[in-house]
């Protein structure tokens, strides 16, 4: 077990080869936010230390998959893995109803359809990748998400930890991830050591199409070297009125002799009954590292739906 979370976590983070363009299922960009224009942040009476704070200092990501428990819904979940030509080798599609009627909670498949190389002949999926998109979302459907709203940090021994770095990858970039081998002094950006290697930009932008925002973007300086950073893009989209956190794009690249990644990974949430909650989420990456077979996946997952 312990083996399988690390080696997970590592794939988590590998992602499309850096050597060519992937032309396949590519959903990988926050495209409900129509950008209006750059903005000036200081005629906002806010400078970039209050946008740092506020990525840091949310939980609102985790904490809207907990939500999303409270409430009925309907998923659809779309899976596509590749060969090494980029060629569909497998499809996994899966359309749910999460029904919590008197706070019991019951899944209702609608329709399950799975075709090409998705399964090993013992019945667990062909890639860790796959086996990754399981835990961390379709297990959030019937299993308690953890309590508090904070994903960092661990507790319960060593696989409790490796799930931890996970969690924090995933729903709170830009925090020091200890563990991972090359890169965990990388993913904390906005330190000392490595905002020398970013840009900052501000937009001001509206979210599906009712919603003013501000979308703030740490962005790889151009004249770094590439394996400087991990992280090449954080993009993080505030709500003007209550400087809410409603999507999030992240961008993790790096190579070296062990490991070869480039995730994209987009999270966009919207607002039911007074909660955030989980409306889109896109992975788009492939991963190659020693001794194991590369991994070529892209993902997406749409909530809607949401009733009490």
């Amino acid at each position: 077990m312990k083996k399988f979370l690390f080696i997970a976590f590592t794939l988590l983070l590998s992602a499309f080869s850096s050597k060519a363009q992937i032309k396949r299922f590519n959903p990988d960009t926050i495209r409900t936010i129509v950008i209006d224009s750059p903005i000036n942040i200081h005629s906002h009476r806010l400078n970039t230390q209050d946008f740092i704070d506020a990525v840091l200092a949310d939980t609102g990501f985790y904490q809207a998959f907990r939500n999303m428990k409270k409430y009925s819904f309907v998923a659809e979940n779309y899976i596509y893995t590749y060969d090494k030509n980029n060629r569909i080798d497998g499809k996994i599609y899966r359309k749910l109803k999460h029904n919590n009627a008197g706070n019991k909670q019951r899944i209702e498949y609608i329709a399950k359809r799975d075709s090409g190389n998705v399964y090993k002949k013992d019945g667990k999926y062909q890639l860790y990748t796959v086996n990754m998109f399981d835990y961390i979302f379709t297990n959030a459907y019937n299993a308690d998400y953890g309590k508090g709203g904070n994903p960092i940090g661990a507790a319960g021994g060593k696989d409790q930890s490796y799930r931890s770095k996970m969690k924090t990858l995933i729903f709170a970039p830009g925090h020091r991830v200890d563990g991972i081998p090359f890169i965990s002094s990388k993913t904390e950006i906005f330190s000392p050591d490595m905002r020398q290697y970013y840009d900052y930009h501000f937009e001001h932008g509206m979210y599906l199409d009712s919603i003013p925002v501000y979308v703030f973007k740490v962005v790889q300086k151009a004249s770094t070297e590439d394996n400087d950073v991990v992280i090449k893009e954080l993009t993080t989209i505030f709500d003007i009125h209550t400087f809410q956190i409603l999507g999030r794009f992240v961008n993790l690249k790096y190579h070296n002799l062990f490991i070869d990644m480039d995730v994209q990974m987009n999270m966009e949430l919207r607002n039911f009954n007074g909660e955030l909650v989980p409306a889109k989420i896109t992975y788009q990456g492939n991963w190659d590292i020693p001794f194991h077979k590369a991994e070529r996946a892209s993902f997406l997952i749409v909530q809607k739906g949401y009733a009490p």
